[in-house]
């Protein structure tokens, strides 16, 4: 058995321990053939918290097979919904009971606040566990007429069997909720792996598996770098799905291998770069307050690192100016700090790389010709730190910034806004806003019109950027293929049987 390590967090003077171990069959095991490791780094101190195992293509061997082994007997069509409901509201009480170290957890490795993490990233996922437990034992078909004197037909919605799961860095518990959720509702069994950057929560959520009561082998959970667990996962002859939320090129990438091996089902997310944004404010003068908070919380939430990040903004004319005066003083208010610090309301990015990444396209934008109106300067300090920054004088083809990176430009008429937020090959989220917060009969008209053209998956009116559990959420275009969250998720993870039944007619024979 692979053994834990302890994790200081000097903030709270605690310590946390944190399985390091794949965890395959409920236990907590090294490698079978490799001695490659993963260092978890902490992004507000650049320093290495502690290092887990790696999965190689044969441990991802191991852990499928311990997924069907699972499947084809204590889960699967083994065990009846009303099971599957229970244990899976037991894990959502335990994770709302350890939900405060699970947020620490998850500050000192992707960088959020704690406050965030808990209230927010962790109270959302055991919603969205506990309404899929709602679910489990409501899975039903159809009942078809075909002869009503001598034949019947009728449907099953079927598990589809083993999952493979791959989730990003940016929600780490949040992600990992959204895809267990639905995936175990139906039956599915599975094989998670969470992002290289930001392994920690998934191994400890695994503990919580194990308690819960899940039989072993029904969640599995290997940590491993993209192009060795990931690809492994892809490709594996024995995976009848696979779900992946993360880079356009890596979706590209999952998207052969699935089609090479088994043509195994896919539900693909990728969130860099994704989305279309429009603010489109009347022309009356009113400028709502609420507009900018919205437009501050789209970018800087997370600071900025969101698959539906509002990283275009566009303001019409008339009230360009004035709007642009109040986003200021609403983005100067985001405090960017340590996830511990309880006036953080964002923290740093999560990795070198993407801090990197960041200011690369900061320098780009600068070098282009962007004028930098908020933020652009790099800290002194350690830490992957990026202040709040908008950038105006905007032209269509600039790059998208994965971080909290504002362009702001201008439009004059509705059809400018709606082409200039369609010009782009994604469309996961878009927004628009109308200059009041109960919208007369033209206000809603346009509001209407506005959102029905505009090529995006989710469309947000008068708020920006907040999902529910019981809403679908994909995209258009090149942000993926698919449907988290909601009835529509499980829809991705059942197969569905169509029984045709005799029940009177005599065949003569031969014809």
């Amino acid at each position: 058995m692979a053994q834990p390590a302890t994790v200081n967090v000097p903030a709270l003077n605690k310590v946390i321990t944190v399985p390091t171990g794949l965890f395959i069959n409920n236990e907590f095991v090294p490698s079978v053939d490799s001695k490659e490791r993963i260092d978890a780094v902490n992004p507000a101190t650049e320093e290495v918290i502690c290092s887990v195992v790696s999965a190689s293509p044969k441990d991802i061997d191991v852990a499928v097979a311990a997924a069907r082994k699972a499947f084809k007997t204590t889960w699967g069509k083994n065990v009846t919904g009303f099971e599957r409901s229970r244990l899976i509201n037991k894990l959502a009480d335990l994770i709302e009971r350890d939900a405060q170290e699970l947020a620490e957890l998850e500050s000192l490795n992707n960088g959020k606040p704690v406050r965030i993490a808990r209230d927010f990233d962790i109270g959302d996922s055991v919603q969205c566990l506990r309404y899929y437990a709602g679910w489990a034992d409501k899975i039903i078909g159809q009942s078809l007429e075909v002869d009503n004197k001598t034949k019947i037909a009728f449907t099953r919605h079927e598990p589809i069997g083993v999952c493979g799961q791959i989730i990003p860095w940016n929600y780490p518990i949040n992600m990992w909720a959204w895809k267990v959720g639905p995936a175990l509702a139906v039956g599915c069994t599975i094989v998670m792996k969470p992002s290289e950057l930001t392994p920690l929560t998934a191994l400890k959520l695994s503990e919580l598996v194990k308690e819960a009561g899940f039989p072993p082998g029904v969640v599995n959970t290997v940590p491993s770098y993209g192009p060795v667990g990931g690809a492994a996962l892809a490709a594996h002859l024995d995976v009848d799905k696979v779900a992946f939320t993360g880079s356009t090129i890596t979706g590209r990438k999952i998207m052969e291998a699935a089609a090479k091996s088994n043509i195994k089902k896919t539900l693909i997310k990728v969130s860099y770069p994704l989305f279309s944004n429009v603010w489109s404010l009347r022309t009356d003068g009113l400028i709502d307050i609420s507009a900018a908070n919205w437009a501050a919380l789209g970018i800087c939430y997370n600071t900025g690192q969101d698959c539906t990040a509002g990283s275009r903004v566009y303001v019409q004319d008339d009230i360009y100016d004035k709007f642009l005066d109040l986003l200021v003083v609403k983005m100067k208010d985001q405090v960017i700090g340590d996830g511990f610090d309880v006036a953080s309301g964002g923290g740093p990015v999560v990795s070198k790389s993407q801090y990197d990444r960041v200011w690369g396209y900061i320098e780009s934008g600068k070098q282009e010709g962007a004028k930098v109106l908020l933020g652009g300067n790099k800290r002194a300090t350690k830490g992957f730190y990026v202040d709040p920054t908008i950038f105006t004088e905007i032209r269509p083809n600039m790059k998208i910034i994965f971080g909290p990176v504002l362009a702001v430009g201008r439009f004059k008429t509705e059809e400018e806004a709606i082409a200039l937020a369609n010009d782009t090959t994604y469309g996961l989220g878009a927004g628009l806003h109308s200059s009041r917060p109960k919208p007369k009969t033209d206000d809603a008209s346009q509001c209407i019109r506005v959102a029905s053209a505009l090529e995006a998956g989710t469309v947000w009116v008068n708020q920006y950027n907040l999902l529910n559990n019981n809403v679908p959420f994909g995209g258009k275009k090149q942000s993926g293929i698919g449907r988290e969250l909601g009835s529509y998720a499980l829809e991705e993870y059942t197969s569905v049987k169509a029984v045709h039944w005799n029940i009177g007619e005599k065949l003569e024979w031969p014809l």
